[in-house]
């Protein structure tokens, strides 16, 4: 099965600066996505992209929304249409008219999978976080405290046992870290104490 898009072009540009209101979203989002272990991940992805936009990329409200919003409706279409994965979000909101930006963020965060690369740094940070998000999640799940006392060396030793959450592609974090040019070590530190808010 494939799920290459077969286009690298999404929404028009006459649309940047459109976005769904808060409550839009996540009315798409609960409609969407029933599985409850799959809105966790979408909603610390989420607010990992909040958190970058406002602390590295220095956004404002909207801008920030705009990264979260990506986050939150990257893997919309996931749970109940697997084999549109991508293609069903991507087309729902090229017909509401939403920002190219946040669509094409959607479309390249898995590269290998969709066809499309990351190009701006909303693309490759959402690629960045999406694996190793759901790895450091599997990895607080098996801690006695969670998220409390996670460190580095914990984290990074489960991102090299590659039988530990063996559905995560290290090869998909390793190539993520190196288009976005940050560190194993950085991301690590970054997701750690903000995703721990977000249970």
């Amino acid at each position: 099965m494939s799920l290459h898009l077969g286009r690298t072009q999404f929404g028009n540009t006459n649309n940047i600066g459109n976005v769904f209101s808060r409550a839009e979203a996540e009315s798409l989002f609960n409609e969407w996505v029933l599985n409850p272990k799959l809105k966790v991940h979408m909603l610390q992805v989420a607010h990992l992209m909040k958190c970058w936009a406002a602390e590295k990329e220095l956004l404002d409200d909207a801008g920030q929304w705009k990264w979260e919003m990506a986050g939150l409706l990257h893997d919309a279409d996931w749970d109940q249409w697997p084999t549109l994965h991508c293609k069903k979000i991507i087309e729902h909101l090229e017909s509401n008219n939403i920002d190219p930006e946040i669509i094409r963020a959607i479309a390249s965060h898995g590269p290998i999978h969709f066809g499309v690369e990351p190009e701006t740094n909303m693309d490759k940070m959402l690629y960045a976080f999406d694996e190793l998000s759901g790895l450091i999640h599997a990895y607080s799940l098996m801690r006695p405290n969670g998220y409390e006392g996670m460190d580095l060396k914990g984290a990074k030793k489960r991102v090299k046992e590659k039988t530990f959450a063996a559905n995560v592609s290290r090869e998909d974090i390793q190539d993520a870290c190196q288009r976005a040019n940050i560190s194993l070590d950085d991301l690590i530190n970054f997701i750690i104490p903000r995703q721990a808010t977000v249970l």
